[in-house]
C-alpha cells in the first residue's frame, strides 16, 4: 500500500491532552493516522501522520 506522509511539529507549550485532541480531529476529518511521535528534550514533539493515497480513477474508465 502507498501512503502519503505529513510531518507536524508541536511546540513545547502544547500539553499531551491538547496534542491528542488536535490529532484526533485530523484523523476524524482528514483521514490521517498516527505513524510516529518523537519527543525532544526541549519538550517539542515531531509527529508523522500518514494516510492511504487515494486514486481518482473511476472503475471501468481508462485514462
Amino acid at each position: 500500500m502507498d501512503y502519503e506522509y505529513a510531518p507536524l511539529r508541536l511546540p513545547s507549550n502544547v500539553d499531551r491532552l491538547t496534542a491528542a485532541a488536535q490529532l484526533a480531529i485530523q484523523a476524524e476529518f482528514s483521514g490521517w493516522e498516527l505513524a510516529r511521535v518523537q519527543l525532544f528534550r526541549d519538550g517539542t514533539r515531531q509527529v508523522m501522520l500518514r494516510r492511504k493515497v487515494q486514486s481518482n480513477l473511476q472503475p471501468g474508465l481508462i485514462t
